[in-house]
């Protein structure tokens, strides 16, 4: 057992790649296609291994009521649709019609269209039409930064008790120790009020950019 923190290397980062569920040709070439036509933007989709992690810990919750915040072309909504409990439902918040469009068309290829409804709009007004009792198994946030406390006490209320809430991008490429602009300062301050916050029980982990998992009490 070690106490020292293990540097990923490129090297060993392809390992633990190949060492995980091994992604398919819907993943492969949504990947693909996302970092072809959208290279400026390419990073905002989520890592592999992160992907493969979304649908194994859906499953291993039992999820049926899902929530996203921010789906970008639509990586981890698959992710998350694929380890859905039978009648599982997610709901996708997002206000880019154009990136979404893509992700459209892969929830189609990978048969999960039918578990996935997607709202377009600004997040921070269209969570507030989801009911208000406590109904959510899972939610995933991954939008941008600042606004991550609004989507944050917009969700806590709507989880039921044992229910994980994961955030991504909370170590902003290790920023979050001198954060250099808004998004990284908003990261820093927002991880501070998680682990403040009475409701939950909160673990960060090292995956990809830092996910964030909270259990509601």
């Amino acid at each position: 057992m070690t106490t020292k923190p293990l540097p990923l290397t490129p090297e060993l980062h392809a390992y633990l790649v190949a060492h995980g569920s091994d992604p398919d040709d819907v993943v492969r070439e949504l990947a693909e296609e996302t970092r072809a036509a959208l290279p400026a933007e390419a990073d905002m989709q989520v890592a592999p291994e992160q992907a493969a992690f979304l649908t194994f810990l859906t499953q291993l919750l039992g999820v049926r009521q899902a929530v996203e915040v921010g789906t970008f072309t639509g990586l981890s909504s698959l992710a998350i649709a694929r380890g859905l409990a039978e009648g599982g439902r997610l709901t996708c918040f997002d206000i880019s019609e154009e990136y979404t469009g893509v992700a459209r068309r892969y929830w189609a290829r990978a048969g999960v269209e039918d578990r996935i409804e997607l709202r377009i709009g600004p997040a921070a007004e269209t969570l507030r039409e989801l009911p208000r009792e406590r109904h959510l198994d899972f939610a995933f946030i991954d939008a941008d930064k600042v606004g991550y406390p609004v989507y944050w006490d917009e969700l806590v209320p709507r989880m039921r008790p044992g229910a994980v809430i994961a955030v991504d991008n909370t170590l902003r490429a290790g920023r979050v120790l001198a954060p250099r602009n808004a998004d990284d300062r908003a990261i820093a301050a927002f991880n501070d009020e998680v682990i403040a916050d009475v409701r939950v029980e909160a673990v960060m982990l090292p995956i990809a950019d830092g996910v964030t998992l909270a259990r509601v009490r």
